[in-house]
């Protein structure tokens, strides 16, 4: 059994990772426990030296004193803040006035609202939610199919997990190693052709099922000529300017995401201040709320840190890489596989968990195949968003369920969730047929498929240490010494 362990210490560490998972146990302490346990099983195996446990206080300070990550608290209160102030109701009304004369006018006002909450929440339980209380009613009482009008809903509120200011992509930049403001400029334009699809998706039923997407009838157009234009004004212009103000300012260089975070902070305040919905009450409710959605990443964070320095002190992390670099097919090979393999896993895991705990060993993989890592990123941002929509465990159905009236069936909203997983496949094939989606607005080229710098790793000893005997830069990194060495002639 010891003999077994020690030949196959990191496929078993990762099954039971898994395993605790899969049985529901919270993701931060199946982390923790099963990179502790395993700790010391290889302590006892003579896999790895005490002193590697000594890095974990390290890591834990490390990720304390992270500025990046205070991008997601000024982030998560923004989006709290403005859906506390009403800011959801008035634009789906808006917007459903100006286009409820044409055909799946209030699909369309439900899309293009769920964008605009996106860039400017970044959550998507609130977009999802608020959404669902004030659209699905109204979309039912005015003949909408249930289904369509449940997936549209659904679908929509998930943009808010690729299109900037997303928490997954500040997440996902830290753990990339990468600018969070390269990883908003790349998720730009895939985030708003994704919007474009859906809006594609609800063209196509008004031509082959326009009985599924009626327009509203006159009676319930009680906005229109300059009335309508100052409704859209007084709706639209302040979050367009509060979009502006934060993803303009850290795309232009002004401010770094963290500075944008809290500039959005602000501005939410001041825009429920200008609605009479700045209270108290509702600053609480919102700060503690961001407290518990931080408190949340942090916690998985720290976890993976634990689960990460045992895995790759018993060299998890060259395993992974053998066993994806021997996969045929090159750059494409491994495309392929990873994504699927993240569509699969979005079945039972969140993205957060996918974040942390897959992203961080596809990352050097797909760095050493000379794979822009920021195209990396987006392009499995696009994937996991279908962990929102994956029937039977979506998130984004669980909440819309909450909501929904009795005669919206839980079968309803599975089906109409399924059309848009498909939409949500499409975009990743064409970012991956099209690079440029990702790369055009980055301020250097993406790496074009060449070869990629060479490293020469030291030689490690069989307790995890190396040969060398010199001290490490970084004590998160004990096991493991990275020199450049010249190339012989």
């Amino acid at each position: 059994m010891a003999e077994f362990l020690i030949a196959n210490m990191a496929p078993v560490m990762f099954s039971a990772l898994l395993v605790f998972l899969l049985i529901g146990y919270p993701a931060a302490f199946s982390l923790a426990a099963v990179g502790m346990a395993f700790g010391l099983i290889g302590i006892q195996l003579g896999l790895l030296t005490p002193n590697l446990l000594q890095a974990f206080p390290d890591r834990v300070f490390g990720i304390m004193k992270n500025e990046i990550l205070l991008a997601i608290p000024f982030f998560t209160f923004m989006g709290l803040v403005l859906e506390r102030s009403g800011m959801a109701e008035d634009l789906l009304d808006t917007i459903g006035q100006l286009f409820g004369a044409v055909r799946g006018g209030l699909a369309y006002a439900v899309i293009f609202v769920g964008a605009l909450l996106a860039a400017t929440t970044g959550v998507v339980a609130a977009s999802v939610i608020a959404m669902g209380l004030i659209s699905l009613p109204i979309m039912l009482r005015f003949g909408y199919d249930r289904a369509l009008a449940a997936g549209v809903i659904a679908a929509s509120g998930t943009l808010a997990q690729i299109i900037p200011p997303s928490l997954v992509l500040i997440v996902m930049a830290d753990v990339l190693g990468r600018s969070v403001g390269d990883m908003y400029k790349g998720a730009f334009i895939p985030g708003f052709v994704l919007t474009g699809l859906y809006v594609a998706w609800v063209f196509l039923n008004t031509l082959f099922r326009p009985h599924t997407v009626p327009a509203l009838p006159p009676e319930a157009r009680t906005l229109r000529g300059w009335a309508l234009v100052q409704r859209v004004g007084v709706a639209m212009v302040p979050p367009l300017v509060l979009i502006f103000l934060v993803l303009g300012s850290i795309f232009i260089g002004w401010a770094t995401p963290t500075e944008g975070g809290a500039l959005g902070g602000v501005g939410a305040m001041l825009l429920a201040l200008g609605k009479g919905k700045l209270n108290r009450k509702m600053l609480v409710e919102a700060m503690h709320a961001t407290a518990k959605i931080t408190s949340f990443v942090i916690f998985i964070l720290i976890g993976a840190s634990v689960f990460s320095l045992v895995f790759r002190g018993v060299n998890g992390d060259l395993w992974v890489e053998h066993l994806l670099l021997d996969l045929p097919g090159g750059q494409l090979g491994f495309l392929i596989v990873v994504n699927v393999l993240v569509f699969l896993l979005a079945f039972f895991l969140d993205f957060f968990e996918i974040s942390f705990i897959i992203l961080p060993l596809l990352a050097p993989v797909a760095d050493k195949l000379g794979i822009d890592l920021i195209w990396f990123g987006v392009l499995l941002g696009v994937n996991m968003q279908t962990s929102f929509m994956h029937p039977p465990f979506g998130f984004a159905l669980f909440y819309l369920r909450s909501v929904a009236p009795p005669e919206v069936r839980t079968t309803d909203i599975y089906w109409g969730a399924v059309p848009f997983v498909v939409i949500q496949v499409i975009m990743v094939t064409l970012i991956i047929a099209f690079p440029a989606l990702v790369t055009v607005g980055l301020d250097r080229p993406a790496h074009s498929g060449g070869p990629s710098r060479v490293q020469m790793r030291a030689a490690q000893d069989d307790r995890g240490g190396t040969e060398t005997g010199s001290q490490p830069e970084d004590t998160a990194d004990l096991f493991k010494q990275i020199a450049p060495k010249p190339q012989q002639q």
